[in-house]
This record gives structure tokens, sequence and C-alpha cells, in this order.
């Protein structure tokens, strides 16, 4: 179940609704725990006033619109661009002044493999002061 699909009136089995789940938290985390924990730890890095839910959400929403928009472009580049440059559309889940940061969280995601090491906290703050510079406002 994407994130958008959320309903509190589904008419789903539990079943199905439990397998949904599992199959939503293999795409989100396809290492498993070693990963969640190691993106958690990062993500209260980057964000050290916040809490788990505060940014993971965000997190899995930008790789959820930036996946969509790579399957329709086929470029990351232009993928990163469009979120980049159209936050207002998803101002409600992502504020517009951390888009970038989301954005290098989710590349660092994308280039992890199964030891699930990822960047310091200050090399993802980096990538976003990059990132910021391909703002069109």
């Amino acid at each position: 179940m994407a994130l958008g699909e959320f309903s509190a009136f589904s008419w789903k089995s539990r079943a199905t609704q439990d397998k949904e789940q599992e199959e939503y938290a293999r795409w989100a985390f396809p290492y498993g725990e070693k990963q969640r924990e190691n993106l958690l730890a990062l993500l209260l890095s980057v964000y050290p006033k916040e809490s788990v839910p505060t940014t993971l959400v965000p997190f899995l929403t930008c790789r959820e619109l930036y996946e969509g928009i790579l399957r329709k472009t086929g470029s990351s580049d232009e993928a990163v661009d469009m979120l980049i440059n159209t936050t207002k559309k998803y101002k409600r889940i992502v504020k517009k002044k951390e888009m970038t940061t989301y954005i290098a969280l989710v590349l660092a995601n994308e280039r992890i493999d199964e030891r699930c090491e990822y960047p310091t906290a200050d090399e993802i703050r980096a990538k976003a002061l990059e990132l910021d510079q391909l703002k069109k406002d």
C-alpha cells in the first residue's frame, strides 16, 4: 500500500492488509532491519529535533515520488529537477525548505547495498546545499 492509499475504512481482509504492509516494508527497506535502523539513525541525526514519524513519512513520500518520476522519465537528474522545482504540490508532507535534504537522503538510499552504510549527516547536508543550487525559483 502506498502512502497515498491509506483508508480508515478499508474493505480489505486483515490478511490482505498484512500482506500489503509486508510488501511495503520490503519496498521501503529491501535490506531489512539493519537498513531500517541505519536509515532512521541518519534521519534523526539530520533532523535531531524531530521524531521518527516526522522524518520517515516525508522521506518515504519523497522516495515514492522520485521513483515514480524516474520510471516515467528514465533520468535521475530529471526526477531530481522535477522534485526540487515542484515542491508546492507536496508541501503538506515535505516542507519546501527541506525538499533538497530529503532528495539527498533518497539519493543516498539509492546507492546503498547490503552493508547499509549511509553517508554522514554532514554529507547529506552538503549534498542538499548542492541541490539547492538547482532551484529555479
